[in-house]
This record gives structure tokens, C-alpha cells and sequence, in this order.
């Protein structure tokens, strides 16, 4: 229903964000990888996934589509919910959670408080296939992630390599903090 929300920051705790999006405050349940990432920001995009329960109506919010997508993987495991699956992504970068999850790795993944071998290793099971193609959207420090995301989308799409556009963007995002989406792809294709 929701792709994304976007705004001033209302509110940030490590465990949710209160975006003002036109006047309206959407309460969204966030993981500490997004709270890294939103800290100190005064605008914020975050992409929402909605969830419609019994007895309630839930949005959690994340700084990536990459974390997103992982989430969503999470909570289509059977026993892992939407607060599990913060939890996980909470405890684990999306980079480090692929990781674990390709090597099969359970004994790490159960060190999540909460939840036990036996759902680790579910989760490993079930969603070792299903990490092909999905980026690890890494944030990279003193720019919006979203934005960042966004260049090396395009210049991936203009041909690039993923790791040579990855380090342009990092050149490019210390020369001019705060830089527009478009300003990052001009300086990174100047370092390329």
C-alpha cells in the first residue's frame, strides 16, 4: 500500500521514527541499522512495509529497499515475525545477514535474543536461494541513503561496476557532504 514516506523527522528513538509527512506524524517501528542511519538527520525518506493484523495496524520503516526486502524475506519464514525480524536486522547489517545466511551460518544467527537454533536454522533453509540479486544497499557515511542508493543505481545502469561506482560514490560523498543524488553521480563519474 505504502512505498516509501517522507519528511522532516518528528521523532527518533533506536526503536521507532515519527516522520511528518503533510502534516500527518506516521509512527514507524524502525531496526537500529535504520536508526544509524536516520541519526541527526532533519529529513528522512523511508521505504514501509505495512502490516494489517487483528488488532492492530503496524508500519515498519527502512533507510534501504535492500533492508526492506530482507525484512519481508523474514516474516515469510514461518515462526519469525515482524518484531523477530527487526530484531534480526537490528543485530545484523543486510550485508552481514546475506552473509550468514549464504555460509549457513546458524550457530551466529541464533545469537539474536529470542529466537533459538531451531529457527535459525528455518531461516537459513528457507530463504539460502532466495538472496540472488538482492544488494546489500550499503549506506555510506555523511549522505542520505537513499540517496546514495539512488546513484549507484544509475551509474550501475550507465555500466559501471557495483565495487568501482561503490568507491567513486565514497570519494564523491567526502568531497561534498550533503550532496544531491545528481551531485553524486556528476562527482563519481568525474572519478571514474
Amino acid at each position: 500500500m505504502y512505498e516509501y514516506i517522507n519528511g522532516p523527522v518528528a521523532e527518533l528513538t533506536p526503536t521507532y521514527a515519527v516522520l511528518d509527512a503533510a502534516g500527518v506524524g506516521y509512527y514507524l517501528n524502525i531496526s537500529l541499522e535504520t536508526y544509524a542511519a536516520l541519526e541527526g538527520a532533519q529529513q528522512a525518506k523511508l521505504f514501509v512495509h505495512y502490516v494489517v493484523r487483528e488488532d492492530a495496524q503496524v508500519l515498519y520503516g527502512f533507510a534501504t529497499r535492500a533492508e526492506r526486502e530482507l525484512f519481508r524475506l523474514l516474516i515469510g519464514v514461518s515462526g519469525v515475525g515482524g518484531n523477530t525480524a527487526r530484531t534480526i536486522l537490528s543485530t545484523y547489517s543486510p550485508a552481514d545477514l546475506q552473509n550468514i545466511i549464504t555460509t549457513g551460518n546458524a550457530v551466529l544467527l541464533k545469537n539474536v535474543k529470542g529466537l533459538g537454533l531451531k529457527t535459525a536454522q528455518k531461516i537459513i533453509v528457507e530463504l539460502s536461494g532466495k538472496l540472488t540479486g538482492l544488494e546489500p544497499g550499503e549506506t555510506l557515511p555523511g549522505t542520505a541513503a537513499a540517496q546514495t542508493e539512488e546513484a549507484l543505481a544509475a551509474l550501475t545502469m550507465l555500466g559501471f561496476n557495483k565495487s568501482a561506482a561503490e568507491k567513486a560514490l565514497r570519494t564523491a560523498v567526502r568531497t561534498a557532504p550533503g550532496a544531491t543524488t545528481e551531485e553524486l553521480v556528476r562527482l563519481a563519474l568525474k572519478e571514474l
